[in-house]
């Protein structure tokens, strides 16, 4: 079994190449950067990466899918500081050889995160399946009929923006702006810009942070 150690830690390095040494006939190779990364996975493409993608010179998930696409016989495990919600989406939609965990995760998890991918299966750590399941209930409870025009006006209105400073910086009258408010409401089945807030910052609609109200 080949594997590909992507870190630019030392101690990361080292605690990896510590847990997968009990696999017999093992190769470990490192990689420093995309370049390095690539050029490995050409002469050994049936193997295990094990990167920290925070670290390396991947512009974004698409571009690591391409080269995920491109080799698909390798299988990776991406251990992470931090990755967004959008990142993990992405990721976890579209490939089956990625598996995902946190930096902060047991070293259980790690262990099967890489025993999973030498089996040429994926897993995807405790963390990671809190945050899209969150995403997900949060989907169910968005409403569904809001236009993008109208999402944008009730971040104003959350922001305290008057009708009048809406329409000007929407460039419309104040007659359209009342007419989205009335229609905001309708359907998110409130009767005040208060109860259409709270509702917004429920479904994930409008941050938190941004309720100045």
């Amino acid at each position: 079994m080949d594997f590909i150690v992507a870190d630019n830690q030392e101690l990361t390095r080292f605690a990896i190449e510590h847990l997968i040494d009990s696999y017999p006939g093992k190769r470990v190779f490192h990689a420093s950067c995309k370049s390095e990364l690539i050029e490995r996975l050409g002469q050994c493409a049936q193997c295990v990466v094990i990167m920290d993608f925070t670290l390396f010179d991947f512009l974004d998930a698409e571009n690591l899918l391409i080269a995920v696409q491109r080799f698909p016989s390798a299988n990776w495990v991406l251990v992470s500081e931090d990755l967004t919600e959008s990142f993990l989406r992405t990721i976890i939609l579209q490939s089956h050889n990625i598996s995902i965990l946190f930096k902060d995760a047991s070293l259980k998890e790690v262990a099967d995160a890489i025993g999973r991918a030498v089996s040429g299966q994926r897993f995807i750590c405790q963390r990671v399946t809190e945050i899209m399941l969150a995403r997900q209930l949060r989907d169910t409870e968005r409403p569904s009929g809001l236009t993008p025009s109208e999402i944008e006006i009730i971040r104003s209105i959350a922001q305290g923006k008057t009708t009048k400073e809406i329409a000007s910086e929407r460039y419309s009258s104040i007659h359209t702006i009342n007419t989205h408010r009335k229609n905001i409401f309708r359907k998110l089945g409130v009767n005040t810009a208060h109860e259409a807030i709270k509702c917004a910052i429920r479904s994930g609609l409008i941050d938190e942070a941004d309720y100045f109200i």
